[in-house]
């Protein structure tokens, strides 16, 4: 989901799907054994209203609607930070969070001499570290903050302004925004990704044309566009996963995979009964300079 759309950015507070996104980290650690994703801070960044209501929400969390887009949810983040694991055994040293949201892996940081920046809208970044503060959590010398709005100021300034070293390697997640871009502006975003210094690397989840799924991820996937743009955040892009790894190309990616559900299934959720499962539609992006 995105961090970054216009939701209620404008009042001062995240977004509506970046809340979201949140709650649905914060009932992966209340609903579901054994976690996929394990965040012991998802529950305390909503807020204790949000958690009390949550904690009174869990038969309506076990839906397979939520339980589809859950799995989503938690299998990208995962996935992101297993590829981060990989990519700090092979020296990267920085890590760049595009749309960070309410993620919190800045502050539970194990990897020593990680620098993480985090590059986001400026209302979700002010509210998300009041939020944290409140509960007692400091952000750690290991992390920075580059306030950026992505439709109109390029990465390259937010990188520059959070003191990113242009000449060293670096890992980048990008969750849950650029179906939330025009289609020019998400490309012009990898575009820059793809001029990184060698050894970079990109983890992106993306929205894939309706025509190109089957029936029932169809219709999820119509449903969830529904949800959002009900929430002021429609989808504005989408890319075919077949033509997409030419399109990286192209931007200067040299190695590209397109991961599909029953991939992330198959890594994430393989033997177990809760339900806990993608439903198809999802689709996630890991691309090295």
């Amino acid at each position: 989901m995105a961090s970054d759309g216009p939701g209620r950015l404008e009042s001062g507070e995240p977004s509506a799907t970046a809340m979201g996104v949140a709650v649905r980290r914060a009932a992966h650690q209340l609903f579901d054994d054994p976690k996929v994703f394990d965040d012991p801070l998802a529950t305390r960044i909503i807020g204790e209203a949000a958690l009390e209501r949550l904690k009174g929400e869990g038969e309506r969390h076990r839906r397979p609607f939520n339980l589809a887009l859950r799995a989503h949810v938690v299998a990208r983040s995962r996935y992101a930070e297993d590829r981060l694991g990989q990519a700090y055994a092979r020296g990267v040293r920085q890590y760049l969070v595009l749309g960070a949201g309410l993620d919190t892996f800045g502050w539970r940081n194990p990897l020593p001499d990680l620098r993480v920046f985090e590059i986001d809208h400026p209302s979700t970044q002010a509210w998300k570290l009041r939020r944290l503060q409140a509960a007692g959590v400091d952000p750690p010398a290991s992390l920075a903050f580059a306030p950026v709005d992505f439709q109109t100021q390029t990465l390259a300034e937010g990188l520059a302004a959070a003191g990113v070293d242009a000449l060293r390697p670096a890992f980048v997640s990008w969750l849950g925004v650029s179906m939330y871009l025009a289609e020019d502006a998400a490309l012009r975003t990898l575009g820059e990704l793809g001029a990184l210094p060698a050894g970079s690397e990109t983890v992106f989840d993306f929205a894939v044309p309706p025509r190109t799924l089957a029936p029932l991820a169809r219709m999820a996937r119509e449903a969830l566009a529904a949800r959002v743009a009900a929430a002021g955040e429609p989808f504005l892009s989408s890319f075919d996963p077949e033509a997409l790894p030419a399109r990286l190309v192209a931007r200067g990616f040299t190695d590209v995979e397109i991961l599909d559900g029953a991939a992330l299934n198959r890594a994430y959720f393989d033997g177990r009964r809760d339900g806990l499962r993608i439903a198809g539609a999802s689709r996630i992006a890991r691309a090295r300079v």
